[in-house]
């Protein structure tokens, strides 16, 4: 089984990054959890690879990764849609002026 991604893993990570430098982290949280279900995906499947001790096994590691790979559709719409929404310049994967709030600023009060 395979998992399309719309975004790479250098590409979320850019995403990650505003969150070191901004306030706003709704976006971020989103990517975060795209990292997390692509590992749980990979996990998935290597356990499927791994000599199987029942149909049970099997079945229970197909399961998990078809709901995964459901999930993780979603979540990458999902992010896709917010950056839009928000303005995101989509070759840099910067966050907007307009969002930018320094982490400095915000603790200074």
């Amino acid at each position: 089984m395979k998992l399309e991604n719309k975004f790479t893993a250098l590409q979320l990570a850019l995403i990650n990054n505003q969150a070191t430098l901004y306030t706003c982290a709704c976006p971020v949280h989103i990517s975060m959890q795209i990292t997390n279900l692509r590992k749980l995906f990979d996990y998935q499947n290597t356990c499927m690879d791994m000599p199987a001790e029942s149909d049970v096994h099997i079945k229970v590691h197909q399961r998990i990764a078809e709901v995964t790979k459901q999930a993780h559709q979603l979540m990458e719409q999902c992010l896709d849609e917010i950056l839009d929404m928000e303005g995101w310049d989509r070759t840099s994967l910067e966050m907007p002026v307009g969002f930018r709030t320094r982490v400095e600023k915000s603790t200074e009060s």
